[in-house]
């Protein structure tokens, strides 16, 4: 077992991270020339959703600080992995944006020296929603690094951070993992039988997280199911706008049932925090405090929603793709294999270029809901052009 284990299908890559490590490993040891070559001091690590940007990142830290670059089972690793080691910062957001105040407390722990490990580590998972004012704090510290700093910043495509700062990381890029090697992932660490494992991962197109959902949870299972059933069922404009008000209903469903739990927690820690509750007590600051983690739960809220909108709409783009399939006779495996039949009616009475538009409407759904156009207009918007073709 390796820090890289979970890495499926970035043979590529691990092979290039592996050799920045070593290089990283060699200049700690004095030595120079080639043997330090491949390792630089910012990164840039961009894939597809699901490919295993964060994962990537997270093992490259640990990596760096493994006396043995690597190993996957010592303390080091294991802490460096989850978050607890003291030289391995991990910043994620679940909120539509990092802030620059985040940024400017994590520049001024990047300017200190290693406590305890070999690097200082600034892992950011999530660096396309820095805010602008978020990426100038951070392009100086980038610029000018401490001699043991590693920034490590992921994305899922280089056009996703800004030019000053892409410039000046190296690029490294993750591709979709292969169905086979995500399938076999699925049974060997969790014992997935081999056709729901083949089933979740051809359904989660390359994206692990997904896959790993479909293959336990029969309820993941079903909310596809569900989805998969819409295109099939848009007989008139009543139908359409039915189908949008659904999906959007489906939507915040689900993104409250997976807030509720968090949201609880995070309240009841906070209180507690501030003595809240504490033989009556109610500190003069406990209100403002409680509103602003108000205010970021409203707002992870609102990004999680769109996320299973944005799921369920590439589930869509995924059906009529394997229609196109069908219709030009390419040959290619269907990703929905289970639906062969409905998906062979629905190419029979349509044309591609039908069903090329039908894509299109699908793709500009969802960059609409990206740019902040009501969810339920742009599905309603969705679902006509749909049925009209």
């Amino acid at each position: 077992m390796t820090v890289w284990d979970d890495l499926v299908g970035q043979e590529p890559a691990v092979a290039v991270l592996r050799k920045a490590v070593g290089g990283a490993s060699a200049r700690l040891r004095g030595e120079g020339g080639a043997a330090t070559a491949g390792m630089t001091h910012a990164w840039l690590i961009t894939g597809p959703p699901g490919s295993g940007r964060s994962n990537a990142g997270r093992a490259f830290a640990a990596a760096l600080q493994c006396v043995n670059d690597g190993c996957g089972e010592c303390a080091v690793c294991r802490t460096a992995l989850n978050g607890a080691h003291p030289d391995v910062s991990l910043i994620r957001t679940e909120l539509l944006s990092i802030r620059v105040g985040e940024i400017r407390e994590l520049v001024r722990r990047a300017a200190m020296s290693p406590t305890q490990g070999r690097w200082q580590v600034m892992v950011i998972e999530d660096a396309d929603r820095l805010t602008e004012q978020a990426a100038d704090a951070l392009l100086k510290s980038i610029e000018e690094p401490a001699a043991r700093t590693v920034w490590v910043l992921c994305a899922p495509t280089v056009e996703d951070v800004v030019p000053t700062i892409r410039s000046r990381c190296r690029l490294l890029v993750l591709r979709t993992p292969p169905v086979a090697a995500v399938a076999e992932m699925l049974t060997r660490q969790s014992g997935t039988d081999p056709e729901l494992a083949g089933f979740a991962a051809r359904a989660a197109q390359g994206h692990i997280g997904r896959a790993k959902a479909l293959a336990r949870d029969e309820q993941v299972r079903g909310r596809r199911t569900k989805v998969l059933e819409v295109p099939f069922e848009l007989r008139d404009i009543g139908t359409c706008l039915n189908a949008a008000q659904q999906l959007v209903t489906a939507a915040k469903e689900e993104s409250k049932a997976s807030a509720a739990k968090v949201d609880e927690r995070e309240r009841a820690e906070l209180e507690q925090a501030l003595g809240v509750g504490t033989k009556g007590a109610r500190p003069r600051e406990a209100g403002a405090a409680l509103k602003e983690l108000e205010d970021q739960q409203k707002a992870r809220a609102k990004r999680w929603e769109r996320d299973v909108l944005d799921r369920s709409l590439v589930d869509m783009m995924a059906l009529y793709r394997d229609v196109l399939v069908v219709q030009t006779g390419a040959g290619a495996e269907l990703i929905n294999g289970e639906l062969r039949t409905d998906i062979e009616r629905l190419a029979g009475r349509t044309s591609p270029e039908q069903t090329i538009r039908r894509i299109d409407a699908l793709t500009g759904c969802r960059e609409a809901i990206e740019g902040n156009v009501a969810p339920l207009l742009a599905l309603e918007a969705m679902t006509i052009a749909l049925f009209e073709g």
